[in-house]
């Protein structure tokens, strides 16, 4: 019916711009509503009218009030239309006052009967003087310039209500039109949705070019199938309705298809535009849409096919996958995130106990002696056990893992010392073969020492060595190096290597690995000036120290490996025969230089308390042995003694045997020879 309606109505508005229709004004100051002005309708030409018009306004209206009521006994008065007989006959049901440079509404006198009313195109700034036509059903106040919504209270009967390009900034006094079944408020200067949930048999809204941001306060419009919110601020929530088949969101803020993600529920929805917005940029936004929409009919005024569908799903199926990839790393960078959290809490943790039980021993050294007796107080926190103590710390860590092995691209990272048990897997020689850089992280260096011939057998193709967090404390630790079989690149964060804070350790690390030829040191070249510099700074020292030393005493610092390469060293100088003295004598200091590298060893901690605790064992054997020797000496000592004391008694019994048993000789004789045959048999 109401499709009917407006489409007579614009027939209506087109013949009455046709035909000139004219107010004529028989002006006269009327204090009263007992004489109103006489309002005649006319089809003279146009151009007359709009003179007589504009001639009256300006002589009778000027300066009035928009606040001025009908039928108030003040001096300021309004026009009153009064069409004729043959103007009624054609139009009866309906008024077209556009384009009539009218600056308030005029008494429409006995046209109770009115349906139709059109005041498009005007300067009115208040609705006004229409509260009698309560059988108006439609009201155009297009392109005007109406501040507030008012005067409408009476027009129960309403059912379309243009307000379009006016300047009201609120909707407001709508409450009696129950039955209004299209809103127009476009082009005006509203910030806010409210005040419309009653009107439950609305159904078109349109508010576009206004000011919203937010899409609210929809609640109750059930029977709403067309919004049109086109060129406003909207960004996200945008509600859904029951019944709604028609949504404009052009020229808005909306950013993301999770924003919108809700109006995919609707099953009424068929036409959307979104173009204009920053979502309609991407490459994947139509195809999502479809997708997720399957019920459109429409998109941005374009009618879908079934091939946009299926290509539509194809694509978005493709985006979810591509989504769901991302989120799988988004998780596996979280969880990595965390546990090296984990690891770095464990590491903080571990050196706190370290330093803990440094400063604890260093307390014992320094401990003050008992004064008359009577031990030093302890007061009862120092009492506690060292794990007490540091129970706290350990408290709320998340269960995590307290290691991690990581393989990007051509490096392998490692953090904790639980990764150095990666070395012991079963690598894949093209994985392996792919690795160039090892990166150590929150490991103690003395455990990566011992990982280090794994390392250059697993891991051959491995270039380029990364400490952060390691402990590297002294220079003496690059030592261990030596025994990989190459490198080019080192790299020693000062993070946890307070070794770097030395000046010279560059430098200590070209010496020593001089026979790698390093290209880089915390990705700096080496240069051949610094080579140089560091033969001069510690080619000399290494010497003296490798030449003061007994040979057994450097044998005994070497593993097998490196006690045969350097017996070599020592054994292969100036071995070979009919040389120069002056090409023995360069011999000879190569031979120097080299073993004099070799001497420059890194035992780790472990292995020093292990040589500790065989110095020990045997340090124990021989006080034992030595302890022994002492007493059979002294059980020797003392039988000697008394031997010396016994001795001249025992030769006098001696002597007095002897002569007793000689002195009757032919006994003797025949004694001797008895004991003899004796003795034979």
């Amino acid at each position: 019916f109401w499709a009917n309606v407006t489409l007579s109505f614009f027939s209506s508005r087109a013949q009455a711009g046709s035909c000139g229709l004219q107010l004529l004004i028989q002006t006269s100051a009327i204090p009263s509503k007992t004489k109103p002005f006489d309002f005649k309708i006319s089809k003279e030409p146009s151009s007359l009218h709009n003179r007589l018009l504009q001639h009256d306004l300006e002589k009778n209206y000027s300066g009035r009030q928009d606040s001025t009521n009908f039928g108030s006994s003040s001096s300021i008065t309004f026009p009153v239309l009064q069409r004729t007989a043959e103007e009624k006959i054609l139009n009866s049901d309906r008024l077209t006052l556009e384009r009539q440079k009218l600056t308030v509404c005029p008494v429409i006198d006995g046209e109770d009967h009115l349906r139709l009313l059109n005041f498009q195109h005007n300067f009115i700034t208040r609705i006004q003087n229409i509260s009698n036509l309560q059988h108006l059903v439609f009201l155009d106040l297009y392109d005007n310039q109406i501040e507030e919504i008012s005067g409408l209270s009476t027009l129960r009967s309403l059912r379309v209500l243009l307000l379009g390009k006016n300047r009201i900034k609120k909707i407001s006094n709508l409450e009696n039109l129950k039955n209004l079944d299209v809103l127009d408020l476009h082009g005006n200067q509203i910030s806010k949705i409210e005040n419309i949930n009653h009107l439950s048999e609305l159904r078109v809204l349109n508010l576009a070019r206004n000011l919203l941001s937010i899409v609210e306060n929809l609640n109750g419009l059930d029977s709403l199938t067309e919004l049109n919110l086109r060129h406003n601020q909207v960004s996200k929530d945008v509600d859904t309705l029951p019944r709604l088949q028609r949504l404009f969101l052009s020229f808005n803020n909306i950013s993301s298809f999770e924003d919108i993600l809700c109006l995919a529920d609707s099953s009424s929805l068929s036409d959307i535009t979104l173009d204009g917005n920053p979502i309609a940029q991407e490459t994947w936004y139509k195809h999502t849409v479809l997708h997720h929409m399957m019920q459109l009919r429409q998109l941005d005024m374009k009618r879908i096919t079934e091939e946009e569908r299926r290509m539509a799903s194809v694509a978005a199926r493709k985006e979810e996958e591509r989504k769901r990839e991302s989120h799988k790393q988004s998780l596996l960078k979280e969880k990595k995130r965390l546990t090296i959290c984990n690891i770095a809490r464990q590491w903080e943790i571990q050196q706190n106990r370290i330093d803990l039980v440094a400063s604890l021993n260093q307390d014992k050294d320094n401990q003050p002696c008992p004064i008359n007796g009577s031990a030093a107080y302890v007061f009862p926190e120092e009492s506690r056990s060292l794990d007490t103590i540091l129970n706290s710390a350990v408290q709320g860590l998340s269960v995590l893992e307290s290691h991690l092995v990581e393989l990007e691209g051509d490096t392998l990272y490692l953090y904790g010392s639980g990764a150095l048990e990666c070395l012991d897997r079963n690598w894949s020689v093209q994985t392996a073969g792919t690795v160039v850089t090892v990166s150590f992280v929150f490991i103690e260096y003395d455990e990566i020492v011992q990982v280090l011939t794994k390392l250059k057998i697993k891991f051959p193709n491995s270039v380029h060595l990364k400490f952060k967090e390691t402990n590297l404390v002294t220079l003496q630790q690059f030592n261990a190096l030596a025994q990989l079989h190459r490198m080019e690149q080192l790299t020693v964060d000062p993070q946890g290597n307070p070794v770097v804070n030395f000046t010279l350790w560059k430098y200590y690390v070209l010496f020593r690995l001089n026979h790698f030829n390093l290209q880089k040191i915390n990705g700096i070249e080496v240069t051949q000036d610094d080579v140089v510099m560091a033969e001069r700074l510690f080619g000399i020292l290494a010497y003296v120290a490798s030449s003061e030393l007994p040979r057994y005493r450097l044998l005994s610092s070497f593993g097998e490996s490196r006690m045969k390469q350097f017996s070599y060293l020592l054994e292969g100088k100036g071995k070979k025969s009919g040389t120069g003295n002056e090409e023995s004598s360069d011999n000879r200091r190569a031979g120097r230089e080299s073993s004099a590298r070799a001497t420059l060893n890194y035992v780790t901690k472990d292995f020093h308390m292990e040589k500790l605790e065989e110095i020990k064992e045997r340090k124990t054997f021989c006080q034992t042995y030595v302890k022994n020797l002492v007493k059979e000496a002294a059980d020797i000592h003392m039988k000697n003694e008394s031997l010396q004391k016994l001795w001249p008694q025992m030769f006098i019994e001696l002597v007095r045997d002897a002569v007793i048993e000689i002195r009757n000789k032919n006994s003797y004789m025949k004694l001797s020879l008895q004991r003899i045959t004796d003795q034979k048999q």
